[in-house]
């Protein structure tokens, strides 16, 4: 495990929330979860919380995570943890998407692009709330012309065997923005699957891949 992370917590004048945040956190670095607490003002200090991209308070960052909004002590301390642990990414993309995080996720994923794979467990919890889940559908289109949904493709040909339909239904999907060599292969089975909506996803995405190949679909 890593040692403790570090916090920085950007305040303002009149924030409803900024006081018990502030609290909370300064209880953490009491504690010895945070190894240093840093504290801004975001009214006193523009320039800097625009360089952060803090564009609401209270607004925190533990470790590499970003958070914004009302936090209670548990979920500051849910982040510490997970900062310390250095896993955490689905956990914080997941929180991002709910929250319009869209951008920042997509530019995140570019810049690592191995932490695509973190959205999978988010796609396949059957707790992750909808805007989540369209977040992610937007995060898969938006890097679908990059290439690198390609890496992920075998993930994704794992998924369309999944026994829940929304699942192999989402995969189907992906894999047709893929042009990974394997797809065509792993969604012709779907085209006699129990469920109309994975069969007609599988054959739009069957369709897209031989187009993108330049072959006829007949």
């Amino acid at each position: 495990m890593s040692p403790p992370p570090s916090a920085l917590l950007f305040t303002a004048p009149g924030c409803p929330h900024c006081p018990s945040v502030k609290r909370h956190l300064q209880r953490l670095h009491a504690e010895g979860r945070l190894a240093a607490l840093v504290l801004a003002d975001a009214a006193t200090e523009p320039e800097r919380a625009a360089e952060l991209g803090v564009r609401s308070v209270p607004w925190v960052r533990i470790g590499r995570f970003e958070v914004t909004g009302n936090q209670s002590y548990g979920e500051l301390l849910r982040w510490v943890e997970e900062a310390e642990s250095g896993a955490g990414t689905s956990l914080y993309y997941g929180h991002l998407l709910e929250n319009r995080g869209l951008e920042q996720v997509t530019s995140l994923i570019r810049e690592r692009p191995g932490t695509l794979l973190d959205l999978l467990p988010l796609m396949e919890s059957p707790d992750t709330p909808m805007a989540t889940r369209i977040g992610i559908g937007a995060v898969f289109e938006e890097l679908a012309g990059d290439g690198l949904l390609d890496p992920i493709a075998p993930e994704l040909i794992a998924l369309t065997r999944s026994p829940e339909v929304r699942i192999r239904a989402d995969a189907s999907h992906y894999l047709g923005l893929t042009r990974h060599r394997d797809a065509l292969g792993a969604l012709r089975p779907l085209l006699d699957d129990p469920h109309p909506d994975v069969r007609e996803i599988a054959m739009e995405s069957i369709a897209i891949l031989e187009a993108a190949a330049g072959s006829d679909p007949s």
